[in-house]
């Protein structure tokens, strides 16, 4: 039994919510997001307590692998469109540095070409000092998605660090050769 799913979503005063059949629409100060439901799931939207709850149309495996993690979607859709999310990178490493032109990313990062990173339109990328990434938008999905193909394309090291790394990240550093 899911505790996740039972639990309401609450919603503040500056989002709309439009429920139609089984698609969500969610429409804050950041932008609008939207979300299918399965014909497994029903939810409805009480505006005196400004509320979304999940309801189970049937009792079935399936339905209990969905009904958690649907809510938890929607409820950062909620989030999304009211705060917006962010991932901050680090990187480390002697030359490495990074610059915005236009809206790509770029990286040099040790290799013999730059690494040109190309957002969609929802996601926007942020330098500060040539070694501070912070990636902003309203879908947690594709900004943890576009944060970690950033650190996909030279990741952090175990013998110097060298690399790049979520701003929070701690690498355990390996020791090296021992001398005689």
């Amino acid at each position: 039994m899911s505790r996740i799913g039972k639990q309401p979503i609450n919603l503040s005063k500056n989002i709309n919510v439009s429920v139609q059949k089984h698609n969500i629409y969610i429409e804050g100060p950041k932008g609008k997001l939207s979300y299918k439901l399965s014909k497994n799931l029903s939810i409805k939207y009480d505006a005196d307590s400004n509320q979304l709850k999940l309801y189970k149309v049937n009792q079935n495996k399936e339905t209990e692998k969905l009904y958690g993690l649907s809510r938890t979607l929607i409820n950062n859709m909620v989030i999304g469109v009211s705060q917006g999310f962010e991932k901050k990178l680090k990187i480390q490493g002697v030359g490495y540095k990074s610059q915005i032109q236009g809206k790509d990313l770029i990286l040099n990062v040790g290799y013999s070409h730059p690494v040109v990173i190309e957002p969609p339109d929802n996601i926007s990328i942020n330098v500060d000092n040539n070694t501070n990434i912070t990636i902003k938008g309203i879908n947690k999905e594709l900004v943890g998605e576009i944060a970690a193909r950033i650190r996909s394309v030279r990741p952090p090291e175990p013998y110097k660090g060298k690399g790049i790394r979520y701003l929070d990240e701690k690498i355990i550093l390996k020791v090296g050769k021992a001398g005689k």
